[in-house]
């Protein structure tokens, strides 16, 4: 082959291999040109897939992976340009948890409370203005037993109490932190009254005003809970409104010296019913105390609180006590008795520290004093015990704190 020819062929292999490499040019139009040919064919799959992507964006509360959960708020989804079409939640156990869906469809929340120490799932789907869909999953577990603490209360939500019933709390864990806690629990009264309280110790605060709640006002209680930290590493669960009712203004004086017992409301004496307080080795506390638990009938030991023979057994032990009213924790009750005659009544003390009215075995006789006191009476009445000798009840023994008076009260408040 000449030189020439050889350089005539390789002019043509130029002018085709030109020609190919201005077709491929051309085949990805002026922007690809304008971006020096660097285009690929991922890219413009890229460019596919984001335009044809939901812009709905789910955020869902608490993380993913999380642990220590609230009960109470943790669990939420909500979503930004788009509306919500589908949540569902649902426990380690598979049971799926209501929720309610806003009226505008971008939130979604539980509508009951979750379970402590448990993992949930969390599976959200969402469109956006074209009607493009979005989806979001997440998992998160809540807060352990061992690290969360619950406050007891009483009264109950809805109760109608007497004037003398405080709000008791009791925590389930000891509380370093009592100002932060305090600071989560509010107690008002529609009647206006201040009210203070008072820890008497580590799991225990009780709430009152400075003289007795008056007679036909609302107290509302409100505990604001959830993530305050009660103790190292150990945080409150509730959020929630408790409301309560005042009734009438009854308080009952108790005279063991006198053996007789006043019945009083808004300050009148409605009736007077001869009593039996405890004898003279067995003293009643004196003192003011709230009736904090109602039974037609119950059994009374005395093994139970102290009072025993040689052999270890109660020094009584009667299974069908009628109409008993708890005044103390530690054991002192008001209560029907039939056991003792008649004449023992406004006559003698006899009993082993309880007041004791006559009664009739069965607690069905509604004509007999003891019945006619435990049907006129409410949880949260106070009975005054008077003149016996001995010293004034414990505030903490029992819902007991009047006996405290009001500067004392407020010293024992963490703010």
């Amino acid at each position: 082959m000449t030189n020439s020819r050889r350089r005539g062929l390789l002019m043509a292999s130029s002018a085709l291999l030109g020609g190919a490499l201005m077709l491929t040019a051309c085949s990805g139009g002026d922007a690809d040109a304008s971006s020096g040919g660097n285009d690929t064919s991922q890219a413009k799959a890229d460019e596919a897939a984001a335009k044809k992507s939901s812009e709905a964006q789910i955020t869902i509360t608490p993380k993913d992976g999380s642990n220590n959960a609230s009960i109470n708020n943790s669990a939420a989804v909500t979503v930004r340009k788009g509306t919500l079409t589908a949540v569902t939640m649902t426990s380690q156990d598979g049971k799926t948890v209501a929720g309610r869906l806003s009226a505008d469809g971008k939130s979604w929340k539980p509508s009951v409370q979750l379970e402590r120490s448990t993992t949930y799932k969390l599976a959200a789907e969402a469109k956006d203005s074209q009607g493009r869909i979005a989806h979001e999953n997440a998992s998160f577990t809540t807060v352990s037993p061992a690290n969360s603490f619950i406050g007891t209360f009483t009264p109950d939500n809805g109760a109608t109490v007497g004037v003398g019933m405080p709000v008791s709390i009791n925590f389930d864990k000891a509380i370093t932190n009592k100002a932060a806690v305090q600071k989560g629990v509010t107690v008002t009264s529609s009647s206006g009254q201040e009210v203070a309280c008072h820890w008497f110790n580590a799991n225990r605060m009780d709430c009152r005003p400075q003289e007795y709640w008056k007679e036909g006002s609302t107290v509302t209680l409100k505990l604001a809970l959830d993530g305050v930290q009660g103790a190292s590493g150990v945080y409150g669960v509730q959020q929630k409104t408790v409301t309560f009712h005042i009734g009438r203004n009854q308080v009952s004086y108790v005279d063991a010296k006198t053996k007789q017992m006043k019945i009083t409301q808004d300050g009148k004496v409605v009736k007077t019913i001869p009593i039996s307080a405890g004898s003279p080795d067995n003293k009643t506390y004196e003192g003011q105390m709230v009736i904090s638990e109602k039974f037609k009938e119950t059994r009374m030991n005395g093994a139970t609180v102290g009072f025993t023979d040689d052999d270890g057994k109660g020094e009584y032990d009667i299974k069908d006590v009628p109409h008993a009213m708890r005044l103390t924790t530690s054991g002192t009750f008001i209560h029907g008795n039939y056991w003792g005659a008649p004449s023992v009544f406004g006559n003698v003390n006899t009993s082993h520290g309880c007041v004791g009215l006559q009664d009739k075995k069965g607690a069905n006789d509604p004509s007999t004093p003891a019945a006619w006191f435990y049907n006129h009476s409410l949880i949260g009445d106070v009975v005054v015990v008077q003149n016996t000798g001995d010293k004034t009840v414990s505030p903490d023994n029992g819902l007991n704190g009047w006996n405290m008076d009001w500067a004392q009260w407020k010293a024992g408040s963490a703010l």
